[in-house]
């Protein structure tokens, strides 16, 4: 969403460091995945961002966010209020200035004509329906369909440079695009 990731400053943190077994009670096993991850990116444009993950933030059912500010306008979707995009723009009126919430169940959303009138909800397992038909209507014209493996190579190659990043401690570079 805003560019092509070109280094990353991470650490990460293991706090649970035994687990017991599921199938073999009173038995315990190491913990070898990370609890929490932080990192700091540069992007290749001269943007900056940051990235967060925990398996253990206390509140939060599925919470998978994100917010990109601009020196226009900013916008912000969080997964666990899926039906909403939080948005703000610098060109309102004084007086109207201020973060807006925009319902995404308005019948000028392009994938509502599949479904019920305007104004009901879309749940989690409608976005897999929209995958499904995202990718059969570029097969049938024979377009590229988005994601690829390309963005999923790339997102790959972030989070192995933010694993090194964290083992060790200093900043890596993502591979360039050629």
């Amino acid at each position: 969403l805003a560019g092509e990731i070109a280094s990353v400053g991470a650490m990460t943190a293991t706090f649970v460091k035994e687990r017991p077994l599921p199938d073999r009670p009173g038995e315990m096993r190491e913990v070898t995945t990370d609890d929490a991850f932080e990192a700091t990116v540069r992007f290749a444009s001269g943007a900056v961002g940051t990235l967060e993950a925990s398996k253990v933030a206390t509140g939060r059912k599925n919470q998978n966010t994100f917010e990109i500010n601009g020196s226009g306008g900013s916008v912000v979707f969080d997964l666990e209020r899926l039906n909403e995009l939080q948005y703000y723009s610098r060109g309102d009126e004084g007086t109207e200035q201020g973060f807006r919430t925009i319902l995404v169940t308005d019948s000028v959303h392009p994938y509502l004509t599949a479904w019920w009138p305007p104004g009901h909800i879309i749940g989690w397992e409608h976005t897999f329906i929209h995958e499904v038909r995202d990718l059969l209507l570029a097969i049938d014209k024979g377009e590229p369909v988005y994601p690829d493996f390309y963005d999923g190579l790339r997102c790959q190659q972030v989070l192995d440079a933010a694993l090194k990043s964290a083992d060790e401690r200093r900043w890596v570079e993502v591979p360039s695009e050629e």
